[in-house]
């Protein structure tokens, strides 16, 4: 079993930085994609960016130029750092891993983790 733990979330004023981290824990041999999602009040839960291996998709135009993805293979991590937050970025942020191939070599369908509230105060 593979689970996704998310944190860094919290209150933050416009304009200002967090970092987003998501661990991955469980009887994991590799993990090739890792996405960040979020879900605002009222609004569908969107895909905001992607790590394949190191090539990193960029899904939410309205980040751009602001969010980074990241991760450290070795600490089954990705990361989201995020700058210049807008109140608009208020939202729940998802980790999200389409595949895992666990030690025993099979791959096990998507994990979602628990989610981290981001506030962005104006």
């Amino acid at each position: 079993q593979v689970q996704l733990v998310e944190s860094g979330g919290g209150l933050v004023q416009a304009g200002g930085s967090l970092r987003l981290s998501c661990v991955a824990s469980g009887s994991i041999f590799s993990i090739n994609a890792m996405s960040w999602y979020r879900q605002a009040p009222g609004k569908e839960r969107e895909l905001v960016e992607h790590i394949t291996g190191s090539l990193i998709t960029n899904y939410a135009d309205s980040v751009k130029g602001r969010f980074t993805i990241s991760r450290d293979n070795g600490k089954n991590t990705v990361y989201l750092q995020m700058n210049s937050l807008k109140p608009e970025d208020t939202a729940v942020y998802y980790c999200y891993v389409p595949e895992v191939v666990n030690t025993a070599r099979s791959t096990l369908p998507g994990v979602w983790g628990r989610g981290t509230l981001v506030t962005v105060s104006s």
